[in-house]
């Protein structure tokens, strides 16, 4: 028996194989799930449908996060494949890139909100849009980066975009804790996504925090995707409002020891 088998839900998020959401989903897989993915445009849907389909997806269906109407129209579709959902999977960011580059305090007023609106509060939204739909016991994970507790090159408004992500995790756990929902984030060391490509320096990033981890290596879609299983199982039914560092011990690094 898997841990996930006759569990349902749905993962938004996944861009190609490289895709954090995507070892995700890999994971809740192998342990029985039944999940339906998202996309958004028709570049998308041509690396996420084959993906989906090849885990069996009974729901393969567009949705931008930016947009209610979509939400709405993607969770009426849930309802009618699954009844409930067990899961949610939230792996969703953006930013405009030359708000990423050069000193914060450059990003203007309409790149901030559009930071906000899809790598926050689109959060809020899936939620509320999928609220009578959540099985007593559901889990729903977003993901963040170490970026919102400290400064990092290149990072700037998603680094407190993603801050913002944490305090609403802690609230919407808050909020659901009373009907058993749990609410979590896995902040993942540096991975080579396509959502990390738009990161200036990031294969140099990508280096040094191999040498600087206590573990001594990168971290893998794999190694969050086990993080995310077992927060989406019954194996972690007390753990909510959480924030779960899957990042080969880097932030419990003051300096590098140069060995």
């Amino acid at each position: 028996m898997g841990l996930l088998n006759g569990k349902k839900g749905l993962v938004l998020g996944v861009a190609n194989d490289h895709s954090i959401a995507w070892g995700i989903a890999q994971a809740l897989h192998r342990e029985g799930a039944d999940q339906g993915f998202t996309y958004v445009g028709e570049a998308l849907e041509r690396r996420v449908r084959p993906l989906a389909e090849s885990l069996n997806a009974k729901l393969i269906e567009p949705c931008d996060v930016a947009s209610d109407e979509q939400i709405d129209a993607l969770m009426a579709k849930a309802r009618d494949t699954y009844g409930q959902l067990d899961f949610l999977i939230h792996a969703i960011g953006f930013a405009n890139r030359d708000h990423l580059n050069g000193p914060y305090m450059k990003v203007d007023r309409a790149g901030f909100q559009l930071a906000m609106d899809i790598s926050v509060y689109s959060l809020t939204a899936l939620v509320k849009a999928a609220d009578s739909m959540l099985a007593p016991g559901a889990s729903i994970l977003t993901l963040t980066y170490h970026g919102s507790q400290q400064v990092m090159p290149n990072y700037n408004v998603m680094g407190v975009a993603k801050a913002a992500l944490e305090a609403s995790v802690r609230y919407l756990a808050a909020d659901l804790g009373p009907r058993g929902i749990r609410v979590n984030a896995i902040s993942a060391g540096p991975i080579r996504t396509l959502a990390a490509s738009g990161i200036s320096g990031f294969r140099s990033m990508h280096k040094q925090f191999a040498e600087a981890a206590p573990l001594r290596r990168n971290v893998t879609i794999d190694d969050v995707g086990n993080t995310a299983l077992w927060l989406c199982s019954d194996l972690s039914s007390a753990v909510t409002g959480e924030l779960i560092y899957v990042d080969a011990g880097f932030r419990n690094m003051g300096m590098s020891t140069g060995e």
